[in-house]
């Protein structure tokens, strides 16, 4: 760890930055305050929620801040009067003014879930996945004035497994953000960082995701939509109609042969899965889910719905 402990201001909202913020109260460093987005509805009943972050702050007696933005400069003096030496921001969806940036002795450093500059953006986890990239990995960097344009300070590599989702990769990019993010803040305390500038020519933009992207478009090849499955597991989650319904596809995989048949044709129903022609290639629905009902397997399915998923019936 560093030479002496810091003092920390933490932004994040979602559950990966409450691990991070998990991993800086676990860690000799001070977290002095934390900021969030506002509670919003969820659930079924609408209900006001705290973010995981608010949550694990309020658990753990840390200071919690709710702005709407930080462009005030009252915003900016409640955030200054914190003291801090660093800011931490991970997943935090609040654009940064450099008055913020500069607020800290040391900067803002941020946890993104990408190998800058690869994906910039909010959806770096599912775009690497569609995208079919073989690795991914964790950048801590240097905050500045643009989006995930800042000097890399750590990044940590992993790979993408064939079968990963985005909640699978989500996870796994977790647990190696925890130790990069420890790293990265004592070479800051000890003065030993080595900045890194970002190619900008190598970077793509990952929008956020929007479940209009969710329909499978069966003439696109096998490949492209089994990664789109993976990527949008768990949201939004793909789905194609079959008789007016919208049915959500929770996990496929590509097969390699010659349709014969038009593309969201089923080419076989079985326990195995329901293979249906794709532009290039045919794709193989393993669990689905139909409206009001559960997730289920294929061979489970086929028990109340042989008749609707036979073979030459079509998605559309």
């Amino acid at each position: 760890m560093s030479r002496s402990p810091l003092r920390i201001l933490f932004a994040g909202t979602p559950d990966f930055a409450a691990h991070h913020l998990q991993v800086l109260i676990d860690s000799p460093h001070e977290v002095v305050g934390a900021y969030t987005q506002p509670d919003r509805p969820a659930g079924r009943g609408r209900k006001l929620t705290p973010s995981p972050v608010k949550a694990l702050a309020i658990q753990h007696g840390i200071p919690v801040e709710q702005p709407l933005s930080l462009k005030s400069t009252e915003a900016q003096a409640t955030l200054s009067a914190f003291n801090a030496d660093l800011m931490v921001v991970v997943a935090y969806g609040l654009l940064l003014p450099q008055a913020v940036l500069d607020a800290p002795r040391l900067g803002c450093i941020n946890v993104h879930a990408s190998l800058l500059p690869r994906w910039r953006g909010a959806a770096p986890i599912q775009r690497a996945i569609a995208a079919g990239d073989l690795e991914s990995g964790v950048t801590i960097m240097q905050m500045d004035a643009g989006l995930d344009t800042g000097d890399m300070l750590v990044t940590v590599a992993c790979p993408i497994l064939p079968t990963d989702t985005a909640s699978d990769l989500h996870d796994r990019l977790q647990e190696i953000g925890g130790p990069a993010l420890l790293e990265a803040i004592d070479e800051l305390s000890s003065g030993s960082t080595r900045p890194q500038p970002q190619d900008s020519q190598l970077a793509n933009y990952a929008h956020k995701l929007h479940k209009s992207e969710a329909e499978l478009d069966f003439t696109q090849p096998a490949e492209l939509l089994a990664r789109q499955v993976r990527a949008f597991n768990p949201w939004p989650v793909s789905y194609c109609l079959l008789d007016g319904e919208r049915v959500r596809i929770w996990e496929a995989q590509p097969l390699g042969l010659v349709p014969s048949a038009a593309p969201g044709t089923i080419l076989a129903s079985s326990a195995g899965g329901i293979d249906v022609a794709c532009g290039e290639g045919a794709l193989r629905l393993l669990t689905l889910q139909f409206p009001g009902a559960k997730s289920m397997a294929a061979r489970d399915l086929l028990n109340s719905r042989a008749t609707q998923l036979a073979p030459q019936r079509r998605f559309g």
